[in-house]
């Protein structure tokens, strides 16, 4: 029995098992897909964690101890790979005499590195020229001394007095924050910058200059111990295993944990991958799993003839659920292989790997995790509603027609409405200034979500699929009229016939409406986040780099700015200059910026959203009109109580004498974010009025406009012109050091899954349910071409009805994908930086998304226009 059913499903419904397939693998697919992506994700946060860290530890041995007997210790360690003794001892001065001219500067560092240090953290020192070993100057004390490989420098120590050494090389710290940290100390204590001077000298020479001066040391440590992919779960490893170091050290060490601070940061950004997971994967799987529902609901009549066909021959209520569950388990179980096989083919082609990069246990889980969900999905659209209907419907019921006519229960009880009101209070307390979605404490191993966010776009998505049901269904139970007349040209004579069919079919056409609908919409909404999301990321490295290519020069430089015009090397369109001095508001110490305000926006990119007060062009209009206008940040204006047009007293630095003199400005409006700018307070101001107040016009960074192109080259140029005197940075290397570990996760490979997925979505549902719909109704045009209907007003029909749904679902899903894209913009505010002023659409992809819902509904209309012109006997034969 169950072979022969089997064997008649295959030959009689191979449509409608096709379809439900389609739906199930669709289902399994993406979660399969989105769950392998997220574990990667997260391992590749940790990984990229690790690689960021020079000096996985910096071990400070406390005053007292002894330093032989800690550096065996840390060594002993479980996890330790390697550590060595790094000695600190702070400078008084160092000073330089060349070609005639002695240049001294102030207090520095003087570090002593054993052999093999470089080779051991190869992050900590960068060579820029002359030698790598034996004396090293950092960038900035050579420009400051204006010493180069070969001269000779003096280091000034307390209680050792003047020595001289012999400069090796010139070298660049990319990591001086951390190597100069103070460690122990809470983030808010830690010094502002690294120190500005500094010397590197081998450890036997360190031991020689330091014989009488106080001296710190420290013990670099390298880890070698295999860490949790998480962030969070790594994070608290590497922390567990320093505080046991120090406590087995008795207080004789401080561990400063370079490394737990960068899994801190990765950990926050990890519960960021998993939400963008929840908002943009768990729509498309429900909506797979939604489309197979509504597959297998198409042919309900049917199913439950056949079932009353079956009782009626005999069979017991257990057998035909047996039928109904072999069908179920063809369904799920072939439909969530071809689910697999598509998971995979897709991680190879997107990611070079069917694992998405995620470790073979995590991989296997969450393909485990699909089947399993695409077998829930399948008993329940397959199954669950056989059984219902065995239930609750007897064969007589089978032969009345217009079963179920009155309102649905949701729409008598109003959920739509109530649906859309929840979402709105939701967004609206998720949304407040105050409200953080993830709460990482730095430091502290536990971390939370607010998941209950989620209830907002869940709650609009499911509210707005009700109300445009609840609308279509109003629409044609009483647009009869207007469906005539919109169908006339189609049908002629029958457009009151086709008003007719179309309002008694309002049921079946409401659900493939809406569910064209939430297709649509789910495309929007993931193109237009995951474009907005890139478009944000390029935003803050060109805010943190300043512009394409940056040259800042070290401070003292006198730099003029007719110095731009050499550095219009090739493949340069423009260079502005950028002045930074400090100046004092009261007893706060900020960043003044200087700028051209009729040409900086030439270099670089001003948006609106960077100011409050007036746009970019308006504000720069008025730095230009009124040279001592001042832009100043809110957190300045709520500080002192500034109103528009008020005057404000900065203490800036006279270039003539050094002396601090008082500069009147006039607040003119508030400026949030600006290009190599900090994050927290700074002024900009008109730079002709601050060179001629300071009595310099000395540039600190030079912008330079390549374009959009080319970036590494015209650096690449730029340094070997330069050379030692100024730091060169371009956008390209700007955006690999600035991002979270959030933005180094592969997102244009994960765009590329979820749009896919979303077009086949968009596809299957405009088509499938359209052209199984139609499969269903050949009755019905047999029926009608015996009465005396041609073949064009047939086709009228079915055209009709596919450009109804065609037109309805775009609409209906671009208003719910605006609304969507919106909120979930809101609610992510902590993934971008800066917020967006606006949402970034991508045309094109939503032009071809739209193209595939349309062709798949003219498919499945030319499908059903050529079975509905086949001879009436032929059909009536067959059914």
């Amino acid at each position: 029995m169950f072979t022969s059913w089997a064997g008649g499903l295959t030959r009689h419904r191979a449509g409608r098992l096709l379809a439900a397939l389609a739906g199930i693998a669709l289902a399994v697919a993406l979660v399969a897909s989105l769950g392998s992506f997220l574990t990667a994700s997260k391992a590749s946060m940790t990984q990229r964690a690790v690689r960021s860290v020079a000096a996985d530890w910096q071990v400070e041995v406390q005053p007292g101890a002894d330093p032989d007997a800690a550096l065996s210790l840390v060594r002993r360690t479980p996890g330790v790979h390697t550590a060595v003794p790094v000695g600190l001892a702070r400078s008084t001065g160092f000073t330089a005499t060349v070609q005639g001219s002695t240049q001294t500067t102030g207090p520095g560092m003087v570090l002593g590195l054993p052999g093999g240090y470089r080779s051991r953290f190869p992050g900590e020192i960068r060579s820029l020229t002359g030698r790598t070993t034996g004396v090293l100057l950092a960038q900035q004390t050579a420009s400051n001394l204006h010493a180069a490989p070969g001269a000779t420098v003096g280091i000034r120590l307390p209680g050792a007095g003047l020595h001289k050494v012999h400069v090796d090389g010139v070298v660049d710290l990319p990591q001086a924050d951390s190597l100069f940290q103070k460690i122990g100390a809470p983030p808010q204590s830690q010094p502002a910058a690294p120190p500005d001077n500094v010397v590197l000298v081998p450890a036997a020479t360190f031991a020689s200059l330091t014989a009488h001066a106080p001296v710190t040391t420290q013990i670099h440590v390298a880890r070698d111990a295999s860490l949790p992919s998480d962030p969070a779960s790594a994070f608290t490893s590497v922390t567990r295993a320093a505080h046991n170091l120090e406590a087995r050290s008795s207080g004789a060490l401080v561990v400063g944990d370079n490394l737990g601070a960068a899994l801190d940061s990765a950990r926050q950004d990890a519960l960021y991958a998993q939400m963008l997971f929840l908002f943009l994967g768990v729509p498309g799987a429900v909506l797979a799993a939604a489309l197979t529902a509504a597959v297998a609901g198409a042919g309900g009549e049917r199913r439950r003839q056949e079932q009353a066909l079956l009782r009626l021959r005999g069979l017991r209520p257990r057998q035909i659920t047996a039928l109904a569950g072999l069908e179920a388990a063809l369904v799920g179980v072939i439909g969530g292989v071809l689910g697999l096989g598509i998971a995979a083919l897709t991680g190879r082609i997107a990611f070079g790997a069917a694992s998405f990069g995620a470790s073979a246990a995590s991989w296997v889980l969450w393909y485990v995790v699909a089947f399993v969900l695409g077998a829930a999905v399948a008993t329940g659209a397959v199954l669950v509603p056989a059984l219902r209907d065995l239930r609750s419907v007897t064969v007589a019921d089978t032969r009345r027609a217009g079963r179920g006519s009155g309102s649905p229960w949701w729409m008598r009880c109003g959920l739509d409405f109530m649906l859309l009101i929840g979402s709105w209070l939701v967004f609206r307390a998720s949304s407040g200034n105050q409200y953080a979605l993830v709460l990482a404490p730095e430091g502290v191993p536990s971390i939370s979500v607010s998941y209950w966010a989620f209830l907002g776009p869940a709650l609009l998505w499911a509210g707005a699929a009700l109300l445009m049901w609840r609308l279509t269904l109003l629409a044609l139970a009483h647009g009869r009229g207007v469906l005539a007349r919109v169908s006339r040209p189609l049908t002629a004579a029958l457009a009151g016939t086709t008003a007719a069919v179309l309002s008694r079919r309002r049921r079946p056409l409401a659900r493939s409406l809406v569910l064209l609908a939430l297709a649509v919409s789910f495309a929007v909404s993931t193109a237009t986040f995951n474009a907005t999301y890139k478009q944000q990321a390029e935003v803050d490295a060109r805010l943190t780099n300043g512009a394409d290519v940056t040259v800042t020069e070290p401070p003292g430089a006198a730099t003029p700015p007719g110095a731009a015009g050499a550095l219009k090397v090739s493949g340069v369109r423009h260079v502005e200059p950028l002045q930074h001095r400090f100046a004092y508001v009261g007893a706060d110490l900020q960043d003044l910026y200087g700028v051209r305000p009729n040409t900086i926006a030439s270099a670089t990119s001003l948006q609106d959203a960077y100011f409050s007060g007036g746009g970019a062009r308006t504000l720069m209009r008025r730095l230009a009109q009124r040279p001592d206008a001042l832009l100043v940040s809110a957190e300045t204006v709520k500080d002192f109580q500034l109103s528009p047009g008020d005057t404000v007293n900065l203490r800036v630095q006279d270039s003539r004498g050094k002396a601090l003199r008082t500069v009147p400005f006039h607040y003119a409006g508030v400026v949030k974010e600006f290009p190599t700018a900090p994050k927290d307070s700074f002024f900009v101001a008109d730079a002709s009025y601050v060179a001629k107040a300071t009595g310099s016009d000395a540039v600190g960074a030079f912008l330079v406009d390549t374009g959009g192109t080319h970036q590494k080259e015209v650096a690449a140029r730029l340094r070997k012109q330069l050379g030692t005197r100024a730091t060169v940075t371009d956008l390209t290397q700007t955006r690999g050091t600035v991002g979270t570990s959030l933005t180094s996760v592969d997102l244009a490979g994960l765009t590329r899954v979820e749009l896919a997925f979303a077009v086949l979505l968009a596809a299957g549902a405009g088509g499938l349910v359209l052209a199984l719909g139609l499969a269903e109704r050949r009755r019905t045009f047999a029926v009608a071409t015996v009465l005396g209907a041609t073949r064009r007003q047939l086709r009228g029909m079915v055209l009709t009805e596919a450009l109804l749904l065609a037109a309805g679902g775009l609409t209906g899903g671009a208003l719910i994908g605006w609304a969507l894209s919106e909120m979930l913009v809101k609610v992510l505010t902590g993934v971008f930086d800066p917020p967006p002023t606006a949402l970034s659409v991508p045309g094109a992809y939503l032009a071809l998304m739209a193209t595939a819902a349309v062709v798949a509904v003219l498919a499945a209309a030319l499908n059903g226009i050529r079975r509905a012109t086949r001879p009436a006997v032929e059909e009536l034969r067959d059914l």
